[in-house]
């Protein structure tokens, strides 16, 4: 068969009576829209309902899918140990995922599993399902820490197990939104709350998906969301595929954020294979860069394309600037792509006897050997965006109060351990945050002696 349907869900616990003991009554709509959005599943009569969810079992680099034959869950830490949902798991549909997700590379499946009890994001949606229809098994999935477009590709193989299967199938995308929307709300008030719900239950209103992927991550982190991977999820599921789009309540009077949007296939559409043009527009995104890139930015990118695709280093270009031939200094490369970091290596002081030599050991290094990130494959080279830092002499310093994020790098030290940090980096606003960083990065205790050094940079992008 094939997807039958698929919608968005808030998980807020007290939505349901045992534990909003009568505060449901503020989110009536929601309520309202639960209680259609169940009516609807239940008219369709699904063999299988896929939920996914940002409270199961998290991993940075791993999306997991709950195995077993059965699971089951009660609403314990929030008051209501007696409120129970019980599921029957699909494992046809969760080992045909799993092979899929597997052919196309993608880092799923069934490992690593620490806790097999429902989450609240996954109960709270079966809840109001189970008033209305009970005959189905399910599938759990949970998010990760992957890269937006690898969720939207995972939710293209639940796609495909559907199509390959005999069984209708639902998909529910539980995820909150902003959680910062109001002052006396539980997590405070950020100015990106409220912006960030804006713009996403506009995406869902008019099914415009490519929204979801081209969000920015910073913003929301800087807006508390918990949805929008397992939103990205459902919209890969729904890649070419026409779409009814319907948004059936938002409301927030919490503080957070709950939307409630339904989405009816109609037909194929070849000009909603959103990953596809998401991909291409980072390609041609990186195109522009490339043609402003410096002789630093440009060397760095030669040398790692060079050794990615011959497995050979690449030869000291001539007519390089004398800044890069005659001149020695530490040196760090960084690789981002679609917005993410994707390697970053880098030398304190000079190793080698230029800075040119220097930014080509480093590209590859950044590439190839970089121990948080695989490897850089030739599929991803036209993606990648380039930055070079060339350090400047670090000095010592005293205390904290000599360093400023923007402006300074800096080097935490003890006898046999040495930790860096590069200024002006996103999401690092105080000297203490920066030092912290870099103790960490140095494994040296905050309680331990430690000297530290600032030092400037020079950075090309």
């Amino acid at each position: 068969m094939s997807l039958i349907g698929a919608y968005i869900v808030p998980h807020p616990p007290l939505i349901i009576p045992e534990i909003g003991k009568g505060e449901e009554s503020k989110i009536q709509k929601t309520v309202n829209a639960y209680r259609e959005i169940a009516r609807r599943i239940a008219l369709s009569q699904p063999d299988t309902i896929i939920v996914t969810t940002p409270h199961s079992i998290l991993y940075a680099d791993y999306l997991h899918i709950s195995l077993g034959g059965h699971a089951e869950g009660n609403f314990r830490e929030f008051g209501a140990p007696g409120v129970r949902i019980n599921v029957d798991y699909d494992k046809e549909m969760i080992d045909s995922l799993s092979t899929l997700a597997q052919e196309a590379a993608i880092p799923a499946g069934t490992l690593g599993e620490r806790n097999s009890a429902l989450d609240h994001a996954t109960m709270v949606p079966l809840y109001f399902v189970n008033q209305e229809y009970k005959d189905y098994k399910a599938v759990r999935i949970s998010i990760s820490g992957l890269s937006p477009l690898t969720h939207y590709r995972f939710g293209q193989c639940i796609a495909d197990a559907a199509e390959r299967s005999r069984k209708k199938i639902v998909l529910v995308a539980s995820g909150d939104l902003s959680h910062k929307l109001k002052e006396d709300g539980p997590y405070g008030f950020a100015a990106e709350g409220p912006l960030f719900d804006q713009a996403v239950t506009e995406a869902m209103n008019s099914g415009d998906f490519l929204r979801f992927l081209n969000f920015d991550e910073a913003f929301g982190e800087a807006a508390a969301e918990c949805g929008l991977p397992s939103f990205l999820i459902m919209a890969g599921a729904l890649d070419g595929k026409a779409v009814k789009s319907e948004l059936l309540s938002y409301e927030g009077p919490f503080g957070v954020g709950y939307a409630i949007a339904a989405f009816e296939t109609t037909g194929d559409d070849e000009s909603r294979r959103f990953g596809k043009i998401f991909t291409q527009n980072q390609i041609d995104r990186v195109k522009k860069i490339k043609d402003d890139e410096d002789p630093f930015v440009q060397l760095a990118r030669q040398s790692l394309e060079r050794y990615i695709k011959t497995q050979q280093f690449l030869d000291r270009p001539a007519n390089l600037p004398d800044e890069l031939t005659n001149e020695r200094a530490g040196v760090f490369v960084s690789l981002k792509m679609d917005g993410r970091l994707r390697g970053c290596i880098g030398t304190i002081s000079p190793t080698t006897t230029s800075i040119a030599d220097e930014i080509i050991q480093n590209a590859i290094s950044a590439g190839t050997d970089d121990p948080r990130f695989e490897p850089v494959g030739k599929d991803e080279l036209s993606r990648l965006v380039y930055s070079v830092d060339v350090l400047g002499k670090a000095e010592p310093i005293s205390s904290m109060e000599e360093l400023d994020v923007k402006r300074y790098g800096v080097i935490v030290s003890t006898a046999n351990r040495r930790g860096l940090l590069l200024p002006n980096l996103e999401g690092i606003d105080a000297p203490e945050q920066q030092v912290a960083i870099a103790l960490q990065k140095a494994g040296i205790s905050a309680n331990e002696n430690y000297r530290m050094q600032r030092f400037e940079v020079v950075r090309h992008q």
